[in-house]
């Protein structure tokens, strides 16, 4: 999830408030949540409380109850059964990427509409939804002009809002999709699907071309089944794992290699990175044939410097690309992903209760065990996951 930027201070007040006073904001539906917490009595009514992982500040999570909340009056409240661990929350934990604190993490959302706002129209509790994270104004200049990934007033659920590894999480109903018979494990991929989708559309791909994915991880893969969509003649992935190179193979790369220094120059017509790591990123120009298209898709460090040799780039008429977040791609994914067109399941390597959340983000974060695609699961393993 690429995101944009805030005044941290006056966001740092909005998400307290968003964490302990919800519950005051429409009163009376309380009985519709489920969960597991402990019980609080607040004045003659009791209510139960929800479990949920906050970062206080970089480097430090911790396990808290929460009062359940309330949607407002254009939102849903969902019970979280899929929340999958993404680097932008490993940028979030560690610090060094955008975030207000304290915040509960987690924006790739599935799970069950719980409790709905009095103006809702389209969703009713019992639906089963995925969760556009991203949260546009619809009414500056960047989102009257259709860029909605560049609202001006932007909002992001577990970035800048209470996010998904809670055992509930409300949303804007115009931000929720129904997944009808998807699973909520296949639900999960719906926002980061949604983000390879608006990457790939600006490539450009063509039928036949030949294209180049720097990385192998969750996104890498999914990068590769999107452009075999688009009709690349042939996929090479690069990745330091092996065992990524296989699962890269089963989902549709011809070639695989370890390392970019043993490709050709000048040999795709499309190179995608999917690393975010500067010292690749920069590979790109040598690597794409001239006249081709090269997209940056991965999140690099906030305070990399990216070096780029210009004149091969003027030389061979390079088209340079990056990709931000994704404009109304959330419908595409849910399609696509119950079209089965794109096989997500493989992708998934951990399934953990939230409170270890913690050891999660170790996992996603080193690789170790095999580690892909970890997913924490806030109120348990459902049937059919």
């Amino acid at each position: 999830m690429a995101v944009a930027g805030g005044k941290r201070s006056g966001l740092s007040i909005m998400v307290v408030h968003r964490l302990h006073n919800m519950d005051a904001r429409r009163p009376g539906r309380i009985e519709a949540w489920h969960g597991e917490g402990v019980t609080r009595r607040r004045g003659d009514k009791e209510e139960q409380a929800m479990k949920a992982a906050v970062i206080e500040r970089p480097g430090r999570l911790v396990m808290a109850d929460r009062d359940p909340v309330e949607p407002a009056a254009h939102e849903v409240r969902i019970r979280v059964m899929a929340s999958g661990i993404c680097g932008t929350d490993l940028h979030i934990y560690s610090g060094d990427y955008l975030g207000t604190y304290p915040v509960i993490p987690g924006h790739e959302i599935s799970g069950i509409v719980d409790a709905v706002g009095a103006h809702t129209s389209r969703l009713q509790p019992g639906d089963r939804v995925a969760v556009e994270p991203n949260i546009a104004c619809d009414n500056c200049r960047a989102c009257l002009n259709n860029r909605q990934n560049f609202c001006e007033n932007w909002q992001a659920i577990g970035v800048t809002l209470p996010g998904g590894m809670a055992e509930c999480v409300v949303a804007p109903e115009k931000a929720v999709f129904p997944l009808g018979d998807v699973s909520f494990e296949a639900g999960a991929f719906v926002e980061p699907l949604s983000c390879v989708l608006h990457g790939i559309e600006r490539t450009g791909v063509r039928l036949g071309d030949r294209v180049l994915v720097v990385g192998a991880g969750p996104i890498g893969i999914l990068l590769t089944q999107t452009i075999l969509l688009q009709g690349a003649f042939h996929i090479t992935q690069v990745d330091r794992v092996p065992e990524r190179l296989s699962m890269a193979s089963q989902c549709g790369a011809r070639d695989t290699e370890r390392s970019v220094d043993a490709l050709p120059d000048g040999e795709f017509d499309v190179v995608v990175d999917a690393t975010g790591v500067p010292a690749l990123m920069a590979e790109t120009v040598r690597l794409t044939r001239p006249g081709g298209t090269v997209l940056l898709f991965g999140v690099p460090p906030q305070d990399a410097q990216l070096a780029l040799e210009a004149f091969p780039i003027f030389r061979k008429g390079l088209t340079i690309l990056s990709s931000y977040t994704s404009v109304r791609n959330s419908l595409q994914a849910v399609r696509i992903i119950r079209s089965g067109r794109i096989d997500v399941a493989p992708l998934v390597s951990h399934r953990l209760p939230l409170d270890e959340l913690e050891h999660g983000l170790s996992l996603a974060e080193s690789g170790a065990d095999g580690a892909m695609k970890v997913q924490i699961l806030p109120n348990g393993a459902p049937e059919g996951v």
